[in-house]
């Protein structure tokens, strides 16, 4: 078992795309909390339905946005536990769970960021 911990760990693909998904999550972690005003009164928007029309924007507190950073630390826990399971059967299907993993904190940077801006 420590001989797959080792070829897990030194292998320069699976490192790499770990440490471009921690650097990710530190990244839209830290600009989504500092973005966060403590002692903003109104909401934040948390959601936003495109077939609403004018009610498309949903309100919230600034609890539900840092359910975002959350969201992004998960991520990165259970990609790169799964990928290291999965990495004793087969390395390519590890590199493509990592790989989809950083493609979902990605996009919750990107939605976080977006809806910090709206609102």
């Amino acid at each position: 078992m420590a001989s797959l911990e080792q070829k897990y760990f030194h292998d320069r693909t699976v490192l790499l795309i770990i440490s471009i998904s921690c650097f990710l999550t530190l990244l839209g972690g830290m600009m989504t909390i500092l973005r966060i005003d403590s002692g903003r009164s109104q909401s934040y928007t948390v959601e936003w339905r495109a077939n609403l029309g004018i009610s498309a924007f949903k309100m919230g507190s600034a609890y539900e946005i840092q359910a975002f950073v959350l969201f992004m630390i998960a991520t990165l826990l259970f990609t790169t536990v799964l990928g290291y399971r999965v990495y004793k059967h087969h390395r390519q299907y590890s590199i493509a769970v990592l790989g989809l993993g950083l493609i979902l904190t990605s996009a919750a940077v990107i939605v976080s960021n977006a809806l910090l801006v709206q609102g």
